[in-house]
């Protein structure tokens, strides 16, 4: 998956927070959860107009960026 399938930005839209494509919910929610310990699953409990694979999408995206940005500062 792209970027653009799985998450928008829209100034009308959580004041134009990063949001799951399609919902409200902001993306840094899931990484909130994460960080606080709690599951992918009890995220997708919480918030079930996020789709499985846009959540795994955006973590997957995530990793590579980290990677991208790893691998900038050791060259």
């Amino acid at each position: 998956m792209d970027i653009d399938d799985v998450v928008s930005v829209d100034p009308e839209v959580m004041s134009g927070a990063v949001v799951f494509k399609g919902t409200r919910v902001p993306v840094s929610t899931l990484f909130e959860y994460l960080k606080s310990g709690d599951s992918l699953a009890e995220f997708l409990l919480d918030f079930p107009t996020v789709d499985r694979l846009q959540a795994e999408a955006v973590i997957r995206l995530a990793a590579a960026d980290i990677e991208r940005l790893a691998g900038k500062k050791a060259a």
